[in-house]
């Protein structure tokens, strides 16, 4: 291992040591699963149980959009189209939108609500307008991850919620984040957009690193009870962007600052391109990281 690929690592543990709640409890959970990626290369820079199968929650929504975006390209949506809300969608918990069944909106504004406030309900308009059913369109999603070397993933619906979220892993998830940054660069500035106004009311983007922490423009956050707090998020500084994944964070708080935390030790690294070793999860701790984000969010 060489001095900078050394430094890389030991300066990401250290960062890690005071992200986690104490270990008080008499069992242990199971490790946080984290990955930093050069988006680039699709180089690892740094990784902790990426592999580990995981309830995505509402990161599943990146591949639903991904389809749509997919279906616009394809010709079989057109950007000036209407959503028409179903009766599956608007039956949907939280976060929702709450668009009445049989009410219209259009597809661009379908599309920020899903991707800014995570919204459940128009998610499942959108899968089945797209496919016209959400199972055939979870066909379609299980389709596309395997077309994308997404081998530890199985999507369950277009949402995420549990019971039936699915399962997938950190590195699957970047993998995803990675492939829409680079193949829809116009589309994706649709995860930075700060809010969107609904009925009088404006509701915040749920990923609260936007603004907050330098160059980060997206992706997508989640929560179950299940999963955990998850979040994949990119940020482009230079020429250089570096991507995200934490997935199982046992609060909102831990999670932003272990994400932020991993943004900095990714961009700190002097050869971004090169691949770090995986730390001993049995020893390894968390610290906070120069720049500390307090504010909850899902």
């Amino acid at each position: 291992m060489t001095s900078i690929r050394i430094a890389f690592l030991s300066f990401v543990l250290t960062l890690n040591l005071v992200v986690a709640a104490p270990a008080a409890a008499a069992s242990v959970p199971a490790p946080v699963s984290e990955i930093v990626v050069d988006a680039r290369s699709g180089r690892v820079l740094y990784e902790a149980a990426a592999d580990r199968a995981r309830p995505p929650a509402s990161l599943v929504k990146m591949m639903t959009l991904l389809l749509t975006f997919e279906a616009i390209d394809a010709g079989k949506l057109r950007s000036r189209d209407k959503v028409v809300m179903t009766p599956r969608g608007a039956r949907q918990p939280a976060s929702r939108l709450g668009l009445a069944a049989g009410r219209t909106m259009g597809l661009e504004a379908a599309m920020r609500a899903v991707a800014v406030i995570s919204a459940n309900d128009v998610a499942v308009a959108l899968a089945e307008r797209v496919s016209g059913s959400e199972a055939l369109f979870v066909r379609a999603m299980n389709r596309r991850a395997r077309q994308l070397g997404m081998n530890a993933t199985r999507f369950a619906s277009a949402t995420g919620l549990a019971p039936a979220g699915g399962l997938t892993s950190a590195r699957d998830m970047a993998t995803l984040a990675r492939y829409i940054i680079r193949q829809h660069p116009s589309r994706y500035r649709i995860f930075s957009t700060r809010t969107i106004r609904w009925r009088g009311q404006v509701r915040p983007n749920h990923n609260h690193l936007l603004g907050r922490i330098p160059g980060v423009d997206g992706v997508k956050t989640g929560y179950t009870v299940p999963a955990g707090y998850n979040l994949a998020a990119s940020s482009l500084r230079g020429d250089k962007r570096v991507v995200v994944v934490v997935l199982g964070a046992r609060s909102a708080a831990a999670r932003d600052l272990l994400v932020s935390n991993l943004l900095e030790s990714g961009f700190s690294s002097p050869r971004i391109s090169r691949q770090t070793t995986r730390p001993d999860r049995r020893t390894r701790s968390r610290t906070p990281g120069r720049r500390r984000v307090t504010k909850a969010h899902r």
